[in-house]
């Protein structure tokens, strides 16, 4: 299982540096963790950058992945990681539901670069 930040999906679908890179590590709909917190902050930048209707199509497809919902396991592990690595709380979040579902990390956030279970793509490139 591969949770998949939404750093990395910016990059992916704005076609950066990094997106080709990015593109040959995501996960297939089966294997791809959407916390929601990640379809939240998607949709405040989608609806920002390119409007509602792109950011309706995102979202309709993070709906065919494997969804996850904030539950109260998560929430006491993300308090854990916020304090243990001192990631803010939604950066948490997205970290402890990637421990929840035994899977890892798929980002382009540098402050999760060294943590356990992450792989790190730097937006310069890889």
């Amino acid at each position: 299982m591969r949770v998949v930040d939404t750093s990395a999906w910016i990059e992916w679908l704005i076609g950066s540096d990094v997106s080709r890179t990015l593109a040959t590590e995501l996960p297939g709909k089966a294997e791809w963790v959407v916390p929601t917190i990640v379809q939240l902050e998607l949709a405040k930048w989608l609806t920002r950058e390119v409007g509602e209707d792109k950011a309706d199509q995102v979202l309709a497809f993070t709906e065919t992945c494997v969804v996850a919902e904030l539950n109260t396991a998560t929430a006491l592990l993300a308090a854990e990681l916020c304090a243990r690595h001192k990631l803010a709380t939604a950066d948490a979040i997205v970290y402890a539901t990637a421990m929840r579902f035994d899977g890892d990390l798929l980002t382009c956030d540098r402050h999760f670069e060294n943590l356990p279970n992450v792989r790190f793509l730097s937006k310069s490139g890889g």
